[in-house]
Parts: structure tokens; C-alpha cells; sequence
């Protein structure tokens, strides 16, 4: 095949699992984390079939350096954690935006023309209706969303002015081996601790979308493959959603665990911290056109990611 792919945060969750399939199919694989939230751990099994590159894409040098000599870039470095932007809103700008923009620059300055990019569903807010299709207002009520939409908008305007063809994926929650954040993640987590207790942030009754990782990888493949505008948008998600005391039951039964005490956590309007959203789920028309039906449903998903991370 011949072609050399860079994956950006390719150490992290998804980004990983990115690597595995792009090895699998042939591709040449490089890949540049700063291990800010991924881990080697993720990739050891590709051993020398990969060129892993530690470095920071808020170094434009670096960024120029990654982007070096490949056809196209999946670009998944950022920081996944919505939380942090409550507290810590300079670390999604930079990690989000600076980072973008300085892999952007790179691409131009090196004639990268294909670009692959992790957005989220979280750009959409609170929307007053669910489930939202690609043409919903961006009214991001995070600074995480707002970083993602302002990554958006950027790279629209590197394809209009630069040549440059891009995919932009809003992902759903994405769940499966190797999730390190997030709900399930979080409800293990506590339940490891205490086996007799669940905390759940918020009142319980929010409503996610959850993908399963292998959905979201071919779904990402096929949207890369097929679509063929300058500049491309696409939800990514499974075709219904559930509750977060549905997701807290899931992991409880799953993990074998009987009698626990559910305590809820809410702040404003039963949402779990600011910045959360009480309803997001997503319409997906424009991937199944495209030809991809998700194999797992939203309990599915989180099921399967129980087991594998016991």
C-alpha cells in the first residue's frame, strides 16, 4: 500500500485502536503522543511495526516533524477529560486548540492534503431535542465543546484556503478496552474501592449515546474512505441511548455485584459537574449512508466494556 499515516494522541484510547486497524490493513503507522493521558502500554504489541514518536504538538516544531513525509493525518491528541475545562479551562485551549492549530500550520507547510479528526458530540450543548443530526446549532456549553468547535472551524478554514481534505467525526461516548475516563471507567473504579456503594454524579437520569470502540474505528475508516467533500462532518454514535443509572446498573450486574447503595450527586438542573449536559444523543443518517450499522447498542457497549476490563 505504501502510504504513511501519522495518528496524533495515537498512545490514547481511541487513537490506539486507530493504529491497530491502519496496521492491520497495511498502512506505515507513525505516531506521535505526549503521554499527557495515553500510555506505551497501548501499542506494545506493534513492537517495531510502528514508528512511535514521543512529542508535543503545542511545540510547532514537533508538529512539523511528525507530519514529515506522510499522506494523511488522523489527528486524536487531545485532552479527553470534559471536567478539567470546568477547573482548568487553558488546558483544553492549549491541548485542543494551540495544538490543532500548530498541526494545521505543519500540514500546510509540508503539503499534507488528508485529514482524519476526533471531534465530539459534546460541541452540540444542550440541545432542546434528541436525537441531533449534523446540522444542529454548535452552542457547546463546555470549554471542552467549545475548544472542539473551535478546532472545527479551524481546520474548515485550512480546507477552503489550503486544499486540504477533511473528515471531522463527532463522536458519542466511546466505551471499550483501554478506556482510562469516563463513566464506566469511573463507576469501576469506585466500585473497586467500594463494593457496597455507587456514587453517581448527577441524578442519575442523563442520557448518553455509547459506541463501542470497534464501531467507532469502522465507522471512522468507512467516513474516511467514502466521503468526499473538502470538508465532511459526521455524528458517530449508536442508534439509541440510555441513562446513567442504566450505565451504574450495567456495571453493577455485570461485575457480580448485588445490594449496592446508589448515592446521587447532582448540581445544577441533575447534572453531574458544570459544563455536563443533561440529554445528548445523535442522529447518524449520513454514516449509514455511507453503509455502517453499528453491531453493539448503547447497553451492549457498556457491557462489553465491563467485561473486558475486569
Amino acid at each position: 500500500m505504501g502510504e504513511t499515516i501519522l495518528i496524533t494522541g495515537g498512545a490514547g484510547f481511541i487513537g490506539s485502536h486507530m493504529v491497530d486497524r491502519l496496521v492491520n490493513e497495511g498502512f506505515k503507522v507513525r505516531v506521535i503522543d505526549n503521554l499527557s493521558s495515553g500510555r506505551l502500554e497501548n501499542l506494545k504489541h506493534l513492537g517495531t511495526s510502528i514508528e512511535a514518536m514521543i512529542g508535543d504538538l503545542k511545540k510547532p516544531e514537533d508538529a512539523l516533524k511528525a507530519v514529515d513525509g506522510v499522506d494523511a493525518v488522523f489527528h486524536f491528541a487531545a485532552n479527553p477529560e470534559v471536567r478539567v475545562s470546568t477547573t482548568n479551562p487553558e488546558t483544553h485551549f492549549n491541548e485542543n486548540v494551540v495544538a490543532t492549530f500548530n498541526l494545521l500550520e505543519a500540514m500546510r507547510r509540508r503539503g499534507v492534503k488528508e485529514l482524519v479528526f476526533a471531534s465530539s458530540s459534546s460541541v452540540y450543548g444542550e440541545p432542546s431535542e434528541i436525537p441531533v443530526g449534523e446540522d444542529a446549532p454548535i452552542r457547546p456549553v463546555s470549554v471542552y465543546g467549545a475548544s472542539k468547535a473551535a478546532c472545527e472551524n479551524l481546520i474548515h478554514a485550512y480546507t477552503r484556503l489550503y486544499g486540504i481534505r477533511a473528515v471531522v467525526l463527532r463522536y458519542a461516548n466511546v466505551v471499550g478496552p483501554r478506556l482510562r475516563h469516563g463513566v464506566v471507567w469511573d463507576f469501576m473504579n469506585k466500585l473497586r474501592t467500594n463494593p457496597r456503594e455507587l456514587e453517581v454524579l448527577g441524578n442519575g437520569t442523563q442520557v448518553r449515546s455509547y459506541i463501542y470502540i470497534d464501531d467507532a474505528v469502522e465507522a471512522t475508516i468507512l467516513a474516511w474512505r467514502k466521503a468526499s467533500d473538502a470538508f465532511n462532518v459526521f455524528n458517530v454514535a449508536s442508534e439509541d441511548w440510555i441513562t446513567v443509572d442504566e450505565v451504574a446498573k450495567i456495571v453493577i450486574e455485570t461485575m457480580g455485584l448485588k445490594d449496592v447503595k446508589i448515592i446521587h450527586k447532582p448540581v445544577a438542573h441533575g447534572v453531574g459537574w458544570l459544563g455536563d449536559v443533561k440529554k445528548i444523543a445523535l442522529k447518524i443518517e449520513r454514516l449509514k449512508a455511507l453503509g455502517f450499522k453499528p453491531k453493539l447498542n448503547s447497553a451492549q457497549a457498556v457491557k462489553e466494556t465491563v467485561l473486558g476490563m475486569m
